[in-house]
């Protein structure tokens, strides 16, 4: 890692560079703002609401400047959507409002997925309880960086005694994929993904890996 380049706690001033990072990074990780014009879209679904309703799990990769990557997310998912349903989606209806009918552009697919924070509950991911949402801008990818925030993550996961964690990845992102396998992720079987892959580890980096949870 580059020296200046350290892991540390979310802070409230890092909200700006929390938004752009989740922004430049939203399409199959690549920059998102000709696909979602409205640039608070993203941000409002993949990264505030875990800022705000868990920021002890939330950090940042800061490079003696700004947050250039942040991990973030939750030790319970079904706690974590009761949450966002009673406290963080009320705040998004003025701003995004409801459908009346089906999406039919890509901003409306995502203000579908905003109203549906239940999808997060998916039956064969109960053995793995908390979820995660990682991002670096690409320059500071694969130097290393991702790993050092993963680590802080799983770190506070085991602190608070959680046991397995997955993450949902679009299936096309290969290079994501690479990355999740590097460090110890396996694909867990889902009756209907979607455009989605799941995959999920132990929280202790210690153990060894296992197929099963």
């Amino acid at each position: 890692m580059d020296p200046m380049t350290i892991v540390r706690p979310y802070r409230a001033t890092d909200h700006a560079a929390l938004y752009d990072i989740c922004v430049r990074t939203a399409h199959e990780g690549g920059d998102s703002r000709h696909i979602y014009p409205d640039l608070e879209l993203m941000p409002s679904i993949f990264a505030a609401p875990y800022a705000e309703l868990e920021p002890d799990l939330t950090f940042v990769l800061d490079d003696g400047e700004r947050a250039v990557g942040y991990v973030l997310g939750t030790a319970d998912t079904p706690a974590f959507v009761e949450a966002y349903r009673a406290s963080w989606l009320p705040r998004l209806r003025e701003r995004f409002p409801a459908l009346d009918g089906p999406p039919s552009t890509p901003s409306e697919v995502m203000i579908d997925l905003m109203y549906r924070p239940e999808r997060m509950i998916v039956p064969e991911l109960a053995g793995y309880p908390a979820h995660l949402h990682i991002d670096l801008l690409p320059d500071h990818q694969r130097k290393g960086h991702g790993r050092a925030l993963m680590n802080a993550f799983l770190d506070a996961l085991h602190r608070k005694g959680v046991e397995y964690v997955h993450l949902g990845m679009v299936t096309a992102n290969t290079a994501a994929r690479a990355f999740y396998d590097r460090l110890g992720f396996h694909e867990i079987p889902v009756a209907d993904p979607g455009p989605l892959t799941y995959l999920g580890r132990r929280t202790d980096r210690t153990a060894p890996p296992t197929a099963e949870a």
